[in-house]
């Protein structure tokens, strides 16, 4: 393996009130060894947002693979979950405290669309998707869906005594489809074929396997851990996105996948006047919410309410609510109205967020952590 230098500069942010100040005197140099010819600089903050994420290291190098999630997956909402959950599931085994996180260097784009094709002994033998004879056929496509979407690629460093940081891992999510779409000719209807759960995971696991096989074939890959998961996709026009469904773990001297963990995780839809009867509670309170707010906006539309659960236990919950207003006294009194409704009947032990909307603006911002008391409260000008 190639080993290379890159010296890291470390900019310390010194919070001082809101404003962060830039101390020269407190710059450090770190380097990372990739390749004897060449020296790079980056940028790691000294502090990051809050003890749970990760410092990101900020360099010349974007992701290998930049700009292929937005074609291969068409739900915006699934992307976003996807990545910033593939983040919150390497904490587990990447510990924010002492690692740095940078995007995926090693897969690349072309490699990466290569993989995403179906099998073609021919065209494309890389092709990770079933092979199909005649695309012309609906019957061929159904029984044979695409089922890999995307693979989405991070990195994980530590510093080491030396002042050298060095890749220990990296995570991978494989993005598996629920919904096939699919055309049988140019221009014609989409036709639609429901992906079953236990379908996707059977053929996930083979999946990762060959991509581990792969991912040991790249350069500077041989022998690092990778975290592999599986996130399974939500249908395009769903308002929320899917979840991760597996995760495991595999060292640096394996080259197969022999323990999965299920993970228990879910978004969740709730709207005014539905009784979700698997989160009886949730759903109640968002009713109580929408029957407070139409006492006081009699012609306002509804609320609707975005839940996140890790093991059924509710973890955030994002609340929007379209109200037209007539001047900004209105505006800052409903606000007010709104906060002691939330302070008062939602727990405080969940990341709660609330929209005040009117169209597609956004008037007014109430964030609670969890644990706090009070909130905070923003309205725009």
């Amino acid at each position: 393996m190639k080993k290379s230098i890159v010296s890291i500069l470390v900019m310390v942010l010194v919070l001082a009130g809101c404003a962060p100040s830039f101390n020269e005197s407190d710059e450090e140099v770190v380097d990372e060894t990739v390749d004897d010819s060449e020296q790079e600089t980056a940028i790691i903050p000294n502090y990051n947002v809050s003890q749970e994420q990760y410092r990101v290291l900020v360099d010349s190098k974007l992701s290998q693979a930049r700009g292929v999630i937005t074609n291969q997956i068409a739900n915006r909402i699934d992307i976003d979950a996807m990545e910033e959950g593939l983040r919150r599931l390497s904490k587990d085994v990447y510990a924010p405290s002492d690692h740095y996180f940078q995007e995926g260097q090693y897969i690349t784009e072309d490699t990466l669309y290569s993989w995403l094709e179906r099998y073609d002994e021919e065209d494309h033998p890389k092709g990770l998707n079933p092979v199909i004879e005649n695309a012309s056929n609906q019957e061929q496509q159904r029984n044979n869906p695409k089922y890999l979407s995307h693979i989405l690629e991070q990195n994980y460093l530590t510093r080491t005594e030396d002042d050298v940081v060095e890749l220990q891992g990296i995570s991978l999510a494989l993005a598996m489809k629920s919904v096939y779409r699919f055309q049988t000719e140019t221009g014609g209807p989409y036709y639609y074929e429901t992906i079953s759960k236990e379908k996707m995971l059977s053929e996930a696991n083979n999946i990762a396997d060959e991509v581990l096989q792969r991912v040991r074939d790249i350069e500077g890959l041989e022998n690092v851990p990778v975290f592999l998961t599986v996130y399974r996709e939500a249908e395009q026009n769903s308002l929320v996105p899917g979840n991760y469904v597996a995760k495991a773990s595999v060292s640096g001297d394996e080259t197969s996948v022999n323990n999965w963990e299920s993970v228990n995780e879910e978004h969740v839809l709730f709207t005014s006047g539905d009784d979700n009867e698997n989160y009886p509670d949730t759903s109640a309170l968002i009713n109580e919410l929408d029957q407070d707010v139409s006492d006081y906006f009699p012609n306002y539309v509804s609320v609707i309410g975005k839940g996140f659960y890790i093991d059924n236990t509710l973890q955030e919950l994002t609340i929007e609510i379209p109200v037209s207003f007539y001047g900004k006294a209105e505006l800052t009194g409903f606000t007010q109205y709104v906060y002691g409704l939330v302070k008062e009947g939602f727990p405080n032990s969940i990341h709660l967020e609330v929209n005040i909307t009117s169209g597609d603006q956004q008037e007014a911002l109430i964030v609670r952590k969890p644990g706090e008391e009070d909130g905070f409260v923003h309205i725009y000008r």
